[in-house]
């Protein structure tokens, strides 16, 4: 496909920024926006730059599994970094404000390794449409001093998958994603144990080709499903057999958003 001049321009400008920091460690989660950024950045820094991933009970294993092919598969150099968020203090209770605990525990222990390393500057994949949903966690990058050159530099969702598109990437199509502690309604305790029946109840979901989805986990044992607009009537055909195996997995009662997947469907209570 062809880039639109706006789009090359913001890419230059991308590299410019990022030659101008003279090492990176990109915190690489393996979604659109991260390997976008590490692309680019192994591209302008070589082997001044290296991709961290995060390992932990919050984020899919899958999404890991995928962020240390991508680097094997692109001699990018990586390494994988366990964290305990369920041990940071107030995490578990879920406020409002849990993204924010959540990125300064992750970010700080992010920010040390890479000065092991002797690496200048840690940067996430924050692009420029992140500035509108409530996202607390901005808030601890500001203050941890972490880079967010795709949101520095203008470039939307849309304009990072066309230009991963344009340059081969796996995940220039690939859904939006978000930590499994996201599927829970602010106040609810957030346990080891939710977050595994989350997880498997998604990977039920992903096997019968669901693209978009997100199982929200209200209580101890209700399960919203969240898929895209367009595939409810087929999640609705398929409810007897999907409300069977999440039922396996330790849910109650399982449910569909009649709305379809949205962002931020979680800050809706906030409004």
């Amino acid at each position: 496909m062809g880039l639109t001049e706006i789009e090359i321009r913001k890419e230059n400008n991308l590299k410019r920024y990022i030659a101008g920091l003279g090492s990176l460690a990109v915190a690489f989660s393996g979604g659109v926006d991260s390997t976008y950024l590490a692309k680019v950045a192994h591209d302008v820094l070589g082997d001044r730059m290296i991709a961290i991933t995060a390992q932990s009970g919050s984020f899919p294993r899958k999404d890991t599994d995928e962020a240390v092919e991508f680097c094997r598969g692109r001699g990018i150099r990586q390494i994988v970094v366990k964290t305990n968020e369920l041990e940071l203090e107030g995490f578990r209770e879920n406020p409002a404000d849990r993204c924010y605990i959540c990125k300064t525990g992750i970010f700080t222990q992010l920010k040390a390794k890479a000065g092991e390393l002797g690496i200048a500057y840690v940067a996430d994949g924050s692009n420029a449409d992140d500035k509108g949903d409530y996202r607390p966690g901005l808030r601890a990058l500001r203050e941890l001093d972490v880079k967010s050159p795709l949101m520095e530099t203008g470039l939307t969702k849309q304009e990072i998958r066309d230009l991963s598109q344009a340059h081969g990437l796996p995940t220039w199509n690939k859904p939006s994603a978000a930590c499994l502690a996201s599927r829970f309604a602010y106040g609810e305790t957030i346990t080891r144990e939710k977050l595994a029946m989350v997880e498997q109840a998604e990977r039920v979901l992903d096997r019968y080709g669901f693209i978009q989805v997100r199982v929200r986990m209200h209580g101890d044992n209700l399960a919203r499903i969240e898929v895209a607009p367009a595939e409810l009537e087929r999640l609705l055909s398929l409810g007897s057999e999907i409300s069977a195996k999440f039922k396996g997995i330790g849910f109650v009662y399982v449910t569909m958003d009649m709305l379809g997947y949205r962002v931020g469907s979680m800050n809706e209570v906030l409004k």
